[in-house]
């Protein structure tokens, strides 16, 4: 039986269709197609999509090991682990179709993922590694974020092309394809070749969100490792130069998507400036908007405290915080032996652990921050997640540092297996969410508006989405910041410095001395997220000043 695409009826207002591509989506736990705060964001998008009943389809690929298990050694080190993944929930469409990768016909199957089962857009999945591919083909989808160069450019080729191609076969009609990040960039050559090399109607219906601030982060490949790799579809390599896309023998996905698209957005206002620096001065590219990124309150708010935050009833606020605080510990407790007190100021730093990120900057100045933990009187609880990339050595070589320097105090512990059910529990059962990016290198940065949502109150750098949200004092604390100009020794020095300040001079004596001032900043960052850092708003901002703007 063919597969028959039908879901909910659009709303009248967000009826254009739309396709959104992004290489990883965190729609639920089960579910292990993401890496990081990318995935976060992209599944939030997806649930604030059903909710208004949008006209989107979301396009991905199935890893079949997902982005890795993160377990530990016999040391209690961290391991990253790869074990296949199965999903009784995904529909095999049987739609089974063929793309070119490497001048070969490699076959990609399309997995469905209904709306109803975890309150989504529609969505599908590709896969290549299915008995009809050789070996080779095979692995294109087994890893998200290979580390094999050939691999990541077939990635691209498989969610761009690939799904492109899907919605023909499918004969959806389809007005806008969103590029969530560069990753999916060969969809601009597939469609070239549907609408007959007419560049602008490539652009008519091509949209691009940007999420990297620096230069290095954004992905580029050598043009002949691309070429032979067929990224650019049936374009000769003349063709491909006559574009205007090759600087220095390379193709950046980043600059080439801004000059196919129509419209393109930042993901904070700072953001926004900051994009518009780094490309502004290049010839041909799209307008660059800001488009602040969001998380959905649904999934992500403890319904409970916030019915006591509605209600004004600060003792029962109180009594909720301080169960989903024991209940954090009790994953603390099963993970590393340390019984925390639900009473005591706890402190999370949690996120995709990526070295810009600072993880350790807390203890930089250890005597300081060693007489926080061990002060019994006033005690303060430090809690780190995060998953490093697998071969991020570097930051895996921090994340093991954390539990050497810390092994030895019963008030710090470092948690493994940093997915969506850990990120929801840290942000539940934390009091503060420390976020210490190097600025500007925070293109949003969301942890801390879900952690909002949830009564924990920022301490910052102001970097991302912050400066629009952050009332100092008020609904959260903002971190001085170095001289740009300064040494990154200095720079770490000074902000660390920072932080122990606003812990020893503020939230200390607030939380212990002052607990009613303390609740104050705590209701205040609750009732301030949202609506503004809900991704609703995100979501109806998309079709109103980019699906729908001409």
């Amino acid at each position: 039986m063919a597969f028959d695409l039908s879901y909910y009826t659009p709303a009248p207002e967000f009826a254009t269709p739309a396709a959104y591509f992004s290489m990883e989506f965190a729609v639920d736990q089960a579910l292990k197609t993401y890496s990081g705060g990318l995935g976060f964001l992209a599944g939030s998008h997806m649930r604030s999509v059903y909710e208004l009943k949008q006209n989107v389809i979301g396009i991905s690929i199935l890893w079949s090991y997902g982005y890795y298990d993160q377990s530990r050694n016999e040391d209690q080190t961290m391991r990253a682990e790869f074990h296949r993944k199965h999903y009784s929930f995904l529909q095999d469409t049987g739609i089974t179709f063929p793309i070119t990768i490497h001048e070969a016909q490699v076959q990609v199957r399309a997995l469905y993922l209904d709306p109803e089962t975890f309150g989504t857009a529609p969505m599908f999945f590709l896969t290549t590694d299915i008995p009809e591919n050789d070996h080779l083909s095979r692995t294109i989808s087994h890893h998200l974020y290979d580390g094999d160069t050939a691999t990541r450019v077939a990635q691209s080729i498989l969610l761009g092309v690939g799904g492109g191609k899907l919605l023909d076969v499918l004969d959806r009609h389809t007005e806008v394809y969103h590029l969530n990040e560069g990753h999916g960039l060969p969809l601009a050559f597939y469609l070239q070749e549907k609408f007959g090399r007419d560049r602008q109607k490539v652009r008519e219906h091509l949209v691009f969100t940007t999420h990297t601030p620096e230069l290095a982060g954004n992905e580029e490949h050598p043009l002949e490792l691309l070429y032979k790799m067929s990224f650019f579809g049936r374009l000769t390599l003349g063709e491909v130069r006559d574009l205007g896309i090759v600087e220095n023998e390379r193709v950046n996905y980043t600059l080439t998507a801004l000059r196919f698209a129509r419209i393109s957005n930042g993901v904070s206002k700072v953001h926004g400036k900051v994009a518009n620096e780094m490309w502004g001065a290049n010839e041909g590219i799209c307008p660059i908007i800001a488009i602040t990124n969001s998380q959905n309150g649904t999934y992500w708010r403890d319904e409970q405290l916030h019915k006591t935050l509605e209600d004004n009833d600060d003792q029962a606020l109180n009594a909720r915080k301080r169960e989903l605080k024991k209940r954090l510990f009790d994953i603390v407790a099963d993970q590393t032996g340390k019984l925390l007190d639900p009473d005591a100021l706890t402190l999370v730093w949690a996120r995709r652990f990526a070295g810009y990120k600072r993880a350790d900057l807390i203890l930089r100045h250890f005597e300081r921050f060693q007489k926080l933990v061990t002060d019994t009187g006033r005690p303060l609880q430090v809690i780190w997640a995060g998953k490093p990339y697998p071969k991020d050595f570097g930051a895996i070589a921090v994340f093991n540092s954390l539990i050497e320097k810390t092994k030895n105090f019963n008030t710090c512990a470092v948690l493994t297996g940093y997915e969506l059910a850990l990120s929801a529990a840290t942000k539940k059962g934390s009091d503060i969410w420390l976020n210490t990016p190097r600025f500007p290198r925070e293109a949003s940065g969301t942890s801390g508006m879900t952690a909002a949502m949830n009564g924990s109150i920022s301490l910052s750098i102001p970097d991302g989405w912050i400066p629009e949200f952050a009332r100092d004092g008020e609904n959260s604390f903002l971190l001085p910041l170095a001289d740009l100009h300064d040494s990154e020794n200095e720079k770490d020095d000074l902000e660390a410095t920072g932080i122990l300040d606003a812990l020893e001079n503020d939230i200390i004596p607030l939380y212990y001395d002052q607990p009613a001032k303390f609740l104050a900043i705590r209701k205040a960052a609750m009732r301030d997220v949202e609506p503004e850092y809900e991704s609703g708003r995100m979501a109806r901002e998309y079709y109103e000043r980019m699906y729908d703007a001409k």
